[in-house]
């Protein structure tokens, strides 16, 4: 069964965070920058919430655009479901479905490890599957034929 911490493992350990009290404009352009749909607020170490394109892209509607001096604090998701590093993968998909979520924390207990993205589960268990699929392959070249297993 696949889990969090192989998803983590391929996916490498690359990490952008931003601090509740961050202008949105600023991690706004972090995200734009660095190509990412998400950051994860961290508060004196602590996680405090989640910022994704979805809450950037509620404030700019209900704003005309503007994000004036708003800050992350305002618009983050404060209560992000999270997930440890040995959840399974299918865990981590009913979660992403139930909630809506395309960016979930791993945690180990109060530490922050990374962040599983839909797009990096989609990935993972692509490649598991092509892998089982490769495997049952092989296993079927190798099955004895009849001829073989009466001469036996």
């Amino acid at each position: 069964m696949l889990k969090v911490s192989e998803v983590l493992r391929v996916k490498g350990n690359t990490l952008y965070t931003a601090t509740p009290d961050m202008p949105i404009i600023q991690a706004l352009g972090t995200m734009s920058e660095q190509d990412i749909g998400s950051l994860v607020v961290m508060d004196h170490g602590q996680l405090a919430g989640m910022l994704t394109f979805r809450e950037i892209i509620r404030h700019l509607h209900s704003k005309n655009g503007n994000t004036g001096e708003n800050t992350i604090r305002s618009i983050m998701d404060d209560a992000p479901v999270s997930v440890s590093p040995n959840t399974d993968a299918d865990e981590v998909q009913r979660l992403m479905l139930e909630k809506h979520a395309r960016y979930i924390p791993v945690m180990d207990g109060p530490m922050l490890l990374g962040v599983i993205s839909f797009y990096d589960m989609a990935q993972a268990i692509v490649a598991a599957q092509q892998f089982e699929n490769n495997m049952l392959k092989a296993y079927i070249r190798d099955w004895p034929s009849d001829s073989e297993a009466s001469a036996s």
